[in-house]
């Protein structure tokens, strides 16, 4: 399991599981808690790259928001993981 830290959000944290490069588990702590549980559903079972395209630079507060801070969480897990 990993947890990223978020920042600027109403959430705190991203928890998250990769098989292989696939996104099998995500939970937000925190923030608009309708919109996190939907970003978390549509997220399982997705690539990790088709999700950081779809994903960065969606704006809320901030100049992020919690589906942009997820796409960060991928973005360095796959530095940290030589993806």
């Amino acid at each position: 399991m990993e947890t990223f830290k978020t920042t600027g959000v109403c959430s705190r944290t991203i928890d998250f599981e990769i098989e292989g490069d696939t996104v099998k588990y995500v939970k937000f702590h925190g923030g608009c808690l309708g919109n996190t549980t939907g970003v978390s559903k549509l997220a399982e079972g997705r690539k990790i790259d088709e999700l950081i395209s779809i994903l960065e630079g969606i704006p809320c507060r901030n100049g992020t928001s919690c589906p942009d801070q997820f796409a960060k969480a991928l973005k360095q897990y796959k530095q940290e993981h030589n993806l």
